[in-house]
């Protein structure tokens, strides 16, 4: 019967690696063999497992293997990676390998080759002496894939602390639960923040409407001037609702400084949008004194990289809005890569949004630490669940976490923030 020998190295007991490899292999059915298993006596030393693998056939064998790999468990056997040429542009060729979001290398011509930009449900294409991930629908016909099977091979996590924070977050490394101590979370987020920032990379936001509509627009804004937002990810929504905000005083026709709803409130989010589109662009906006304030502003102001993803379900949309998901996707990639290996993001926060948290999930590699701060636990797990193995959830309510991330981060431009909002006030009242 066919049997192959599969090893694992790296603190595959505090990430779940070996469990979840033993796992795969009862659920798929086949039998094993633990032919060595020693565990690091520190935390800090790693620990190996080999296990004899046997199934009924060939073909089972190798789609068990595979499958073993997305956990790090890599087979013994060495052989060059087999290669076919993309016949379909747009599409790989059967039997393709399905990329992970670990490091990864492919062998080739007898030399293991360092797969650039790892993301998962990619497939590997191999040019000169390189290789490097590729979306499906990037693929050219004639292009070099990378077949699943042996010459392969993923490196798990060195340490839960490179990549998921567990040194700082090591309390919250159980299931998710709301029943968290909310200010030492955010201290220990906010300790991270500084950390990249300090180390000079870059911090990505990937936001929501909860963001505008709990109220943490400002608190958003006071960030962007602390330097703790780089670069920003989100929807028509959330663009749509802090620009009437800024016009309004309203999200979604709520008034946010009272909670109560203003006359035809309903319409404020299309009429902004509609302003916004005759001036042609967020900028142009801007210069015309239609956007004065927000989000929106204050990431043109501050020359922070940001996206704007459309869906179908978008009003307007708003003149910078990318509708085009290919070209999200790219757009999303290039927010995550910047201008290089070197420029990778560092530490990635998504705050109130399902749809965009799993795709930025998707496009990160599992190197770069990812929090998800939402009130909804289903948004939290279904990102982890999803292969982000890196992620961390939070259960809390979004506006008042980044209200204490702000605090904490930027105190002084809250402070100056919370004074601008007062002469708002004294103002609205005397024309009263």
């Amino acid at each position: 019967m066919p049997t192959e020998v599969v090893t694992l190295r790296g603190h595959i007991i505090d990430s779940m690696s070996l469990p979840r490899v033993l796992d795969e292999i009862v659920d798929f059915g086949a039998t094993y063999q633990v032919i060595e298993l020693s565990l690091g006596k520190k935390h800090d030393d790693e620990s190996i497992a080999r296990l004899e693998i046997t199934t009924d056939d060939k073909v089972d064998l190798d789609r068990l293997l595979d499958r073993l790999q997305q956990h790090g468990a890599n087979a013994g056997s060495v052989e060059d990676a087999a290669i076919a040429e993309a016949d379909v542009a747009g599409a790989f060729p059967p039997g393709f390998y399905s990329s992970t979001n670990l490091e990864t290398e492919v062998r080739v011509h007898g030399k293991w080759l360092t797969v650039d930009r790892p993301e998962m449900d990619c497939g590997i294409v191999v040019s000169g002496d390189g290789a490097r991930t590729i979306p499906m629908g990037e693929v050219e016909k004639g292009m070099s894939i990378v077949m699943a099977g042996l010459g392969v091979r993923v490196i798990p996590l060195t340490s839960p602390t490179d990549a998921a924070g567990r040194k700082a977050f090591e309390f919250m490394s159980s299931d998710v639960s709301s029943e968290k101590p909310k200010a030492l979370l955010v201290d220990q987020v906010a300790g991270m923040m500084r950390e990249v920032k300090e180390a000079g990379k870059r911090i990505l936001w990937v936001a929501g409407p909860a963001v505008v509509h709990t109220g943490a627009g400002p608190d958003v804004c006071a960030l962007i001037r602390a330097g703790y937002v780089d670069a920003f990810f989100a929807g028509n929504g959330v663009a749509a609702h802090d620009i009437e905000s800024n016009m309004f005083g309203t999200s979604l026709g709520v008034h946010l400084d009272r909670g109560s709803a203003a006359e035809h409130g309903h319409e404020h989010h299309i009429r902004a949008i509609n302003e916004v589109r005759r001036c042609g662009s967020f900028e142009a906006a801007i210069d015309a004194g239609v956007i004065t304030g927000g989000i929106v502003r204050h990431l043109v102001d501050h020359g922070a990289d940001y996206v704007f993803g459309g869906s179908v379900r978008d009003d307007g949309p708003l003149p910078d809005v990318v509708t085009d998901m290919l070209e999200v996707q790219k757009q999303v990639r290039a927010l995550i890569w910047g201008k290089g290996d070197d420029d990778l993001i560092g530490f990635c926060i998504v705050v109130g949004t399902m749809l965009h948290g799993i795709a930025t999930g998707n496009c990160l590699p599992a190197s770069v630490p990812l929090v998800c701060v939402d009130i909804n636990q289903a948004t939290v797990t279904k990102l982890m669940d999803r292969g982000s193995w890196q992620s961390t959830g939070i259960i809390t309510d979004v506006g008042l976490f980044i209200r204490g991330l702000a605090e904490r981060l930027g105190p002084n431009e809250v402070r100056r923030a919370s004074e601008e909002a007062d002469v708002r006030r004294a103002g609205s009242q005397t024309r009263t």
